[in-house]
């Protein structure tokens, strides 16, 4: 649900899951009041112990409810308690709603089918009451348990999915990190252009309409006659002008890295983004098979190596599921990390190969990469700063937005970090496409000058992988 001030004052009953989410998801919801059933209180109690991401959101909500009812009498609470938290700074926390407790048992006739004995048909019990005890009032049921939805709607009950945590409406307004120019292109922003080169680099000053529409690090390009291939520099919106560099040619094997070459336009913007010092935060999204992994360590294994840019390869991913089983596999933390890191194992395999230096060339090779790249788990990660590291966040579709900004702040001075993923693979629970921390980042970077991101489209694991990825 993402209530505006248009939408007439409601009653919303609130889901366990929805606060274990998103522990500020009492105040985000501006003029509409909460109910929050005594279940709810019940698995909050239960879900607050360990270290885990959601039994920290639980501690954090209890200090809110704590906050919101110290002083209060029993009469207050029963009259709903104003939505004011003194913890909360942002302005953007502005409710005028009311919190109310359950205070005294509720009468509901739900379907023989549904006894009132588990969390979820409790919670429906309640909201149903609150439906007839309240006529002239809508009640809604907020839930991010999309079973637990039907369910409601089943019985007759107004059931709507948690949607102030998302960054867009839509997964296809997501930023892919270049645009096509139109074919009229020079026509109407060639008039006023200049170009120089400077240190063996080729810039344009372009001046047009289309440029209020461009972001930093963004690539434009357009084929055919007078082509271009170019990345954003400079914008300078009040005179519709921008300054635009030529990217670097990685398609050509007189410019590869660490061996590897870009096989289309989208890996060799990637490679022109992992190769920039200047270029802080890259984040790359791509089905299996994109080349994702395998640009990435290239590019870290260049840098690190190779020009002594960075001093190690920090690599790290979720632990799905939760994170727990980590601590059941024996060995060191970089053990126990192994088993999750296949990927980082194979394209190793692809990018440590050594043609004619036999069997003991391959594993000095091997050993020597292998001792630049470190495992690391993300249940550490909180209190740490890396410096000079090249930190890679592999399958960060996984990552909410709170766990992706842990990380991200974790960067000290001479850090680049690089999110990988695919958000139509998300394996946490009540994480979405529109949810996801990779979307929150990709979403929130784009308009910084020191991040860059591209989508990457085009299979190029193996002619069986594409026809796979196309057909089954």
């Amino acid at each position: 649900m993402n209530a505006t001030a248009q939408d007439p004052k409601r009653l919303l009953v609130l889901d366990t899951n929805v606060l274990m989410h998103d522990p500020t998801a009492l105040f985000r919801f501006k003029e509409h009041d909460i109910f929050l059933p005594m279940v709810v209180l019940e698995e909050l109690d239960r879900g607050k112990k360990g270290v885990s991401e959601v039994a920290r959101n639980v501690r954090q909500v209890s200090r809110f409810i704590d906050e919101l009812t110290t002083g209060a009498q029993h009469e207050q609470i029963a009259a709903g308690l104003p939505l004011q938290a003194d913890s909360l700074s942002e302005s953007t926390f502005a409710p005028t709603g009311r919190l109310f407790f359950q205070t005294r048992n509720l009468s509901s006739s739900l379907p023989a089918s549904l006894p009132g004995t588990s969390a979820d048909n409790d919670i429906l019990a309640t909201a149903q009451a609150l439906k007839t005890e309240y006529p002239d009032t809508p009640v809604t049921l907020v839930s991010k348990d999309i079973n637990l939805r039907i369910k409601a709607t089943v019985i007759g009950l107004h059931a709507e999915d948690y949607y102030n945590d998302q960054v867009l409406d839509d997964v296809s307004l997501l930023f892919s990190g270049m645009t096509e120019l139109p074919a009229d292109f020079w026509e109407t922003h060639g008039a006023k252009m200049d170009s120089w080169q400077e240190s063996g680099r080729t810039y344009y000053r372009v001046t047009g309409p289309l440029v209020a529409e461009w972001q930093p690090n963004q690539f434009v390009y357009r084929e055919g006659e007078n082509p271009l291939s170019a990345i954003v520099l400079e914008i300078d919106q009040p005179n519709e002008s921008a300054v635009i560099e030529l990217v670097d040619d990685y398609m050509t094997p007189r410019h590869s890295v660490w061996g590897i070459n870009a096989r289309n336009r989208e890996q060799n913007y990637a490679l022109n983004l992992l190769m920039d010092p200047e270029v802080d935060f890259v984040s790359l999204l791509g089905a299996a098979g994109t080349g994702k992994t395998l640009l990435t360590l290239a590019a870290g294994l260049a840098q690190t190596l190779e020009d002594n840019t960075y001093k190690e390869i920090i690599m790290t991913r979720v632990t799905v599921p939760v994170g727990e089983d980590i601590g059941f596999l024996p060995g060191t933390e970089e053990e126990k990390m192994t088993p999750w890191m296949g990927a980082l194992m194979d394209n190793l395999e692809v990018l440590a190969k050594s043609e004619g230096a036999g069997d003991w060339g391959r594993m000095a090779t091997n050993d020597v990469l292998t001792s630049r790249i470190k495992i690391r788990s993300l249940n550490f990660m909180r209190g740490r700063t890396f410096l000079n590291r090249y930190i890679i966040l592999d399958e960060a579709q996984n990552l909410t937005s709170k766990q992706m900004k842990t990380l991200i702040t974790r960067a000290g001075p001479g850090t680049k970090v690089v999110a990988l993923g695919n958000i139509a693979q998300i394996d946490t629970p009540y994480l979405t496409e529109t949810s996801s921390g990779l979307t929150y980042v990709v979403d929130r970077f784009r308009n910084w000058t020191h991040s860059g991101h591209i989508t990457l489209t085009r299979g190029e694991r193996s002619r069986l992988a594409d026809y796979a990825s196309n057909h089954l």
